[in-house]
């Protein structure tokens, strides 16, 4: 609830009736557990027979995310004002929340253009084309999660990798015909591994910053559970890996008719040269440098466009539509040969988003009415009460960060509610401030990208064109994580309990 000086400000301090409704909001009873959980859980029944029951159980069709986070919107609203609290307050708080959109927003448009400035240009159709000559379409898996986690590294963007590197692996896989929901799990995967262990990332240094840990002692906490996690998964991809499975793939010796029309069209629409690479070191350069991340990728899409001008053979305003709603291979027009091949690559544009951008404003238009009643506060310390043990406080820690996440959709806000909240139980029990943060990050960014309706997985399910319902049994590097991290809360497995902070055992 807002802090009085808040509250008068954003109502009119000469309101008299606007000081009494808040007075008679102070003294009312505290919000209790039920109270608060009462939209949350309403929200989580809506999600689950939209996204489950309706077509897995009575086979009928999935029902559309958006209408399905409005409609939990349209009950939390009209559950406050029965509550007692005025449309306008409930608005202040909406709009203060989707406010803190805008960044996402702004980042998603970005990505958008910046991939249809690198098709136009030629960046990912040359990466798609060498690709194709030097990958081994039976490692495809392997290789796909390998790449990603040495780009997501150098980077420390799970985003930017999926958007650059990943739509060019995606692209690969359509044309040997490989499983794009394996393929997609890889991807999202390796970019995440990057997002959680790089140094460069925003969300490692907000989890560490938000629980007083010091930078490197935090990734080195999370190398006990992502580690083994990133071993394994590369284990299961290659055990994928069509020559071992036995699938058969579209592949240089079984259909090479396909591979040589894609090649050829490539080759024919496009001009090559190593310049093309330029928008891709502008997006390392930027990510290692710690640039502002919109600006580095519009200055990436702008270098491309330029670039277009220069070797392409598109016309102006082509190379603008590209920008705003992506590219198309109906602007091949000066090309004779097969161009249905390159249909992989009709994707990009400002609006290539516009879906998960309407999701992201609903969805944080949602947390901003449960913000109304801190309802996830109320939750939390529900659980914090509950709390006797070291065991306990860790697996606490891990599942409050992903209800938090899931519910709030943002990981900043996550990392900062959850380091708040179990600090002072942590140094009680005398657990390692190192395990508070890496649980923020297993159960946080390293799951968020599983859940279709926060930005992570609606960004990955938009820019790869596999929803995160299809990817996420196959993503395992998340799955795996998450279970190691709940296995070695339990165990006392690289917990740390016996150490003190300067190393030494305890007495």
């Amino acid at each position: 609830m807002q802090s009085k000086a808040e509250w008068l400000y954003s109502q009119g301090p000469n309101n008299i009736s606007n000081l009494l409704s808040y007075l008679r909001m102070q003294l009312r009873n505290p919000i209790s557990f039920i109270k608060a959980f009462i939209p949350i859980g309403f929200f989580f029944l809506v999600l689950v027979f939209g996204l489950f029951i309706q077509p897995v159980i009575l086979k009928q069709g999935m029902l559309p995310l958006e209408v399905l986070i409005l409609m939990a919107f349209t009950f939390s609203c009209l559950y406050l004002m029965y509550l007692g609290y005025d449309y306008k307050t409930i608005q202040d708080h909406i709009v203060k929340k989707v406010g803190e959109s805008i960044g996402v927003i702004l980042i998603l448009f970005s990505i958008g253009v910046l991939i249809g400035s690198w098709i136009v240009s030629g960046t990912i159709p040359m990466l798609i084309y060498h690709g194709i000559s030097l990958v081994n379409p039976n490692w495809i898996y392997i290789f796909t999660f390998l790449v990603c986690i040495l780009f997501s590294l150098l980077t420390g963007t799970s985003w930017g990798s999926a958007g650059t590197i990943g739509i060019v692996m995606i692209s690969i896989a359509q044309v040997y015909e490989a499983d794009l929901c394996i393929t997609a799990g890889a991807i999202v995967g390796g970019s995440f591994f990057g997002d959680k262990m790089s140094p460069l990332s925003d969300t490692t240094n907000v989890a560490a910053l938000a629980t007083d840990t010091p930078l490197f002692q935090h990734i080195s906490s999370m190398i006990y559970t992502t580690g083994p996690a990133a071993i394994l998964a590369g284990i299961i991809y290659v055990w994928l890996s069509p020559v071992i499975s036995g699938v058969e793939l579209n592949s240089m010796t079984n259909r090479p008719e396909l591979i040589d029309s894609t090649l050829n069209a490539l080759d024919g629409l496009f001009n090559f040269n190593i310049l093309l690479l330029l928008p891709l070191v502008v997006v390392v350069w930027g990510s290692m440098s710690r640039k502002p991340i919109v600006l580095t990728l519009l200055g990436s899409a702008w270098l491309a466009m330029i670039l277009a001008l220069i070797f392409q053979n598109f016309s102006f305003a082509d190379i603008m539509s590209s920008f705003n709603k992506g590219f198309s291979t109906a602007m091949a027009k000066g090309y004779s040969g097969d161009v249905k091949v390159l249909n992989i690559l009709n994707r990009g544009g400002l609006y290539n988003l516009i879906e998960g951008i309407t999701s992201c404003f609903l969805i944080f238009a949602f947390i901003g009415t449960l913000d109304v009643i801190n309802a996830i506060d109320v939750v939390i310390k529900n659980i914090m009460d509950k709390i006797k043990n070291r065991p306990m406080a860790v697996c606490a820690a891990l599942s409050s960060t992903l209800l938090t996440n899931i519910t709030t959709s943002n990981q900043y806000a996550t990392s900062f509610i959850i380091g708040e909240a179990f600090k002072k139980k942590f140094n009680d029990l005398k657990i390692d401030r190192k395990v508070l943060s890496r649980s923020i990050e297993d159960a946080g960014t390293m799951m968020e990208n599983l859940v279709p309706w926060t930005p992570s997985g609606i960004f990955m399910a938009s820019t790869l064109g596999v929803s995160a319902l299809e990817y996420a049994p196959v993503q395992f590097l998340s799955l795996i994580n998450i279970v190691i991290a709940y296995f070695f809360a339990l165990t006392g497995i690289a917990c740390f309990y016996n150490r003190k902070k300067d190393g030494q055992e305890e007495a």
